[in-house]
């Protein structure tokens, strides 16, 4: 059995537990009396940071037997390896769902805002969260383009040693390191998202960050299946 195909079932399991996770987080979320599940909320934050630190291990150790299968992404749709950058999401995508987040509940909320009311969620975040999602954008973007720099250049140097399958074989060894830079920007991004913003908002950014993907996965998994479908009937 290869380490791809062990990754990818063990992706569906962690996938479907991240589900559940969700569904607790939305549950506790929604009830009335907020105060009283502060700690309840932090305590889920945590949990689901750690089923994202365990996804991220693992996949690590699948890297390191098989760099070129974890790159090519067997567990992903479609649709979801056309939007990878590095085998997963490109790290820039947090901030863009937090200030989207951020613009849509601004908005609804509006007049409760104007007339000072606090609502306390990811439409009421402070200067200095703006301030500090700025400059955690700024740094993403460094390390981004950085490691989409090395990974350029690997492609150049493993291009000019074709045919020389010694040599090729120490360079595709050296995919693990980029795969390895690429989750760890991907896992730190969301960890410092998570501690600069209440326990409230950052329910809802991982519960937003979550809908994002089991969205995406979904319409890709339809589009396969419409594409296999429509493969089979000719």
């Amino acid at each position: 059995m290869s380490s791809g195909f062990n990754f990818t079932g063990f992706y569906a399991t962690w996938f479907d537990h991240l589900r559940h996770l969700i569904h607790q987080l939305s549950s506790t979320a929604a009830k009335e009396n907020l105060s009283s599940t502060t700690d309840d909320l932090r305590h889920l934050v945590h949990t689901v940071m750690s089923h994202y630190n365990d996804y991220y291990h693992v996949k690590s150790l699948a890297a390191e037997r098989d760099p070129l299968s974890v790159f090519n992404a067997p567990w992903a749709t479609s649709l979801e390896r056309s939007l990878h950058w590095i085998a997963g999401w490109r790290p820039t995508t947090t901030f863009h769902l937090i200030y989207s987040e951020s613009s849509i509940l601004f908005e609804s909320r509006i007049v409760d805002i104007l007339h000072g009311l606090r609502t306390g969620d990811l439409g009421d975040l402070s200067p200095s969260q703006f301030c500090r999602v700025s400059e955690l954008q700024c740094q993403t973007v460094e390390e981004e383009n950085a490691i989409t720099d090395e990974l350029s250049e690997w492609q150049d140097n493993v291009s000019e040693l074709i045919g020389t399958r010694t040599e090729l074989t120490g360079k595709v060894e050296g995919l693990v390191s980029i795969i390895k830079k690429a989750d760890d920007l991907r896992l730190r991004t969301v960890q410092k998202v998570v501690e600069l913003l209440t326990p409230k908002q950052a329910v809802e950014f991982l519960i937003a960050a979550a809908e994002l993907q089991f969205g995406v996965r979904g319409w890709g998994l339809n589009q396969d299946r419409e594409r296999r479908n429509n493969r089979d009937g000719n």
